[in-house]
């Protein structure tokens, strides 16, 4: 059984036209993503695609213009808003892509202190820093103090040291070097190893195939595919929808092919498939409505003509 499960989730956001109508904007629609424990799951996709969202979705914490349908699972009962608030920051945790989450009135030090709960939490702060190559002075300083990647692994190391159940990592990467990264990896890696679900929101697809089981592409909003890791090799021919296969296509390692068009804007989606417009292969039949999920070779697609 999935740790946690997303099922046909939609988020809209109130915003007022000319005249002071006001209209519902949806961004994401019928999303699905799933991650079991011990599992690494990274969604990748371009920006805009709500990739961000479905990570504040899950933790209760959207804007009050929101409008939120679907359901979220937790260990198999149902994630009502009252649940996400108990859950948030022990057993559901976040690496945020913004450094600003960072209490601006506390000392570092206390500030990761605050997040172990099963160990000794002055050890448990001062093991990840040297872990992660903080200097012990770092603990007495505050957030406006730390350039931006010692404040990026000051975040990871608060969702580490939490050994949450669920960890969301945000964008964690943009900013660290080379061997923390890596090292990122491996923490990673570790939290999996030790029954937690992981879920990397990233633009970085080679740490993505680095690091994750399972690959799910977002795009324009909504998942398109989730696919093992295992099936982005060679040309892309054991991908199954063709934006996934596209994006593959454009790595620089790879064909270097860029994909024409843009991704559309969420007020103003295509009718049927949001990559028809884009894609060499659509047909009228794929303006019909959204694809629903199929799932073949072990993997899920939303695309009619997918095998």
């Amino acid at each position: 059984m999935s740790i946690l499960e997303v099922q046909n989730l939609s988020i809209s956001f109130k915003k007022y036209s000319k005249g002071l109508r006001q209209e519902q904007n949806q961004v994401i629609h019928n999303l699905n993503v799933s991650i079991n424990r011990g599992e690494i799951v990274a969604v990748v996709g371009s920006s805009g695609s709500g990739k961000s969202l479905l990570a504040h979705a899950i933790l209760g914490i959207l804007p009050g213009n929101a409008t939120l349908t679907g359901n979220i699972f937790y260990e198999g009962q149902l994630l009502t808003e009252q649940r996400k608030e108990e859950l948030r920051g022990t057993e559901i945790v976040i690496i945020p892509q913004s450094v600003k989450f960072l209490d601006p009135l506390m000392k570092i030090g206390s500030q990761v202190q605050t997040s172990v709960r099963k160990r000794n939490a002055v050890t448990a702060q001062k093991e990840i820093f040297e872990k992660y190559k903080l200097h012990p002075t770092v603990e007495k300083l505050f957030p406006f103090q730390l350039s931006g990647g010692m404040a990026r692994r000051v975040l990871v190391s608060m969702a580490v040291v939490s050994e949450a159940s669920v960890i969301i990592a945000d964008e964690p990467t943009p900013g660290l070097d080379m061997e923390v990264i890596k090292e990122a990896e491996n923490s990673f890696r570790e939290l999996a190893g030790n029954g937690s679900g992981v879920m990397i929101i990233t633009h970085d697809i080679e740490f993505a195939l680095k690091v994750a089981d399972k690959i799910a592409v977002f795009y324009a909003g909504t998942t398109v595919e989730t696919a093992p890791v295992s099936d982005f090799s060679g040309k892309g021919e054991n991908l199954r929808h063709p934006y996934t296969k596209a994006l593959w296509r454009a790595l620089p390692q790879n064909e270097f092919i860029p994909i024409k068009g843009s991704q559309p804007l969420a007020n103003d989606l295509p009718a049927g498939c949001p990559f028809a417009p884009r894609c060499e292969h659509a047909t009228s039949e794929c303006s019909k409505g959204l694809p629903e999920e199929r799932y073949i070779r072990d993997g899920m697609v939303r695309c009619i003509y997918a095998t």
